[in-house]
């Protein structure tokens, strides 16, 4: 017969009660305990970000900028038109090699036409008055001379007189009047042979002052009429320098006035390049400095001849006078690539530069653990930079490996693991 025991049974309850609490304790434990754990790494691809590795030694600052070849001015001709004219005929297509006398376009005027031949006629009657106008000073002249010539002979005819009967007078064979009278006839010969010579002299002024007027109204109208055939040369119309034809915006018939451009004549072997560099790096390009233009068929060596003042549209124009030979291929508004040299720092410590980062700033970089297998986050201070590195100030040692990617996706994580 069995006997009842309540005792056990509040043992067997004390002992459920114990197991409960304790289960919940640990429960309570293992549930803080979870929740102080910091989330695990997260895992990044190593064939997708770019690493590089932290050198000591020169480094190289650099700009660059995209752009494109223009034709140096030195070396273009943009033909106005010099007058009102209507295209008749287009001889030479753009592309086309031409010479300096090579007619690109023929047009006509005919006022321009009857100018030229009036102003030649106008031309011709000039110079015919002038040579009228010589040949009768010169006749005139002629005369005086001759008038001048008879008195200078009666004046020395005279003055032998009166010489003589001097002489003669003293000897006592004539009279003192028979003296006076011959001295008296040389002293007013004297006297007009002295006038006569002035009034040659101011004559011969004369004449050459009136042919010096007249070739004045010559040379006006030589003028003129050159003026007019130049606009009538200027109808047909010459590349005036050796190169290629890379504009000619006309057709035939087409009226034209005064000013308005016909062709655009350049020397494709004189190019400069012209590169568009961020208003951000274009402060430290100087004029002079060496700069290298890739054409993508080549490179061309030159220097920087232009820097534009202002900014458009956040860069600045810089002009590269190409100094090298050009690539195959080079021709006006081809795209290129160019970047200026700056200056050569010197023992400096740099490395690849970054996605992200300004330079002369604080930057955020993943270094790479020894082993290569994770990366975590330090703060890296940054001085100048170049196209390809950036100086490196403080946070990072030489040999030390960084990841430059661009690695925003993981701006909540201080460390990443590298698959």
């Amino acid at each position: 017969m069995d006997i009842a025991r309540p005792e056990f049974k509040q043992q067997k309850r004390r002992r459920q009660i114990l197991w409960a609490v304790v289960g919940l304790l640990l429960l309570a434990a293992v549930t803080v305990g979870v929740s102080r754990l910091k989330p695990a790494a997260p895992e990044v691809e190593r064939s997708t970000v770019w690493t590089n590795t932290v050198k000591r030694g020169p480094m190289l600052r650099q700009v660059r900028g995209l752009g494109s070849l223009i034709p140096s001015q030195e070396f273009t001709r943009q033909i106005p038109a010099e007058t009102d004219a209507t295209v008749v005929r287009i001889r030479m297509l753009p592309g086309s090699q031409v010479k300096a006398d090579t007619i690109l376009v023929e047009m006509s005027n005919p006022q321009v036409e009857q100018a030229a031949v009036d102003a030649n006629l106008q031309l011709k009657a000039a110079e015919a008055e002038y040579q009228n106008l010589r040949v009768k000073l010169q006749s005139d002249l002629m005369n005086q001379k001759a008038g001048a010539a008879t008195v200078n002979s009666d004046y020395t005819q005279a003055k032998l007189q009166s010489e003589t009967d001097k002489a003669l007078y003293d000897l006592g064979v004539i009279s003192g009047l028979a003296y006076k009278n011959s001295k008296s006839k040389s002293d007013e010969l004297t006297t007009r042979n002295n006038i006569e010579g002035e009034r040659l002299d101011i004559n011969q002024k004369a004449i050459e002052t009136q042919l010096a007027e007249q070739q004045a109204k010559v040379d006006q109208v030589r003028a003129l009429a050159g003026l007019k055939q130049k606009q009538l040369d200027a109808l047909k119309v010459r590349a005036g320098i050796e190169g290629v034809l890379v504009e000619m915006p006309l057709q035939v018939g087409q009226h034209v006035l005064p000013g308005t451009m016909l062709a655009k004549v350049v020397q494709p072997d004189h190019l400069i390049a012209e590169l568009k560099i961020a208003e951000t790096q274009a402060r430290d390009v100087q004029i002079g400095q060496p700069a290298v233009v890739d054409t993508h068929n080549g490179t061309a060596s030159g220097t920087v001849m232009r820097i534009d003042p202002a900014v458009q549209n956040g860069t600045v124009t810089v002009d590269v006078k190409l100094t090298g030979e050009l690539p195959k291929g080079a021709r006006p508004d081809l795209s290129v690539d160019g970047t200026v040299d700056l200056e050569k720092l010197d023992n400096v410590l740099y490395v690849g530069r970054p996605a992200f980062g300004q330079e002369n700033s604080t930057i955020s970089l993943f270094k790479l653990d020894p082993d290569g297998k994770g990366a975590v986050r330090v703060p890296v201070k940054v001085g100048r930079a170049s196209v390809n590195a950036i100086q490196i100030i403080e946070g990072l040692n030489q040999g030390d490996t960084v990841i430059l990617s661009d690695m925003s996706r993981n701006d909540n994580t201080d460390r990443i693991r590298l698959d």
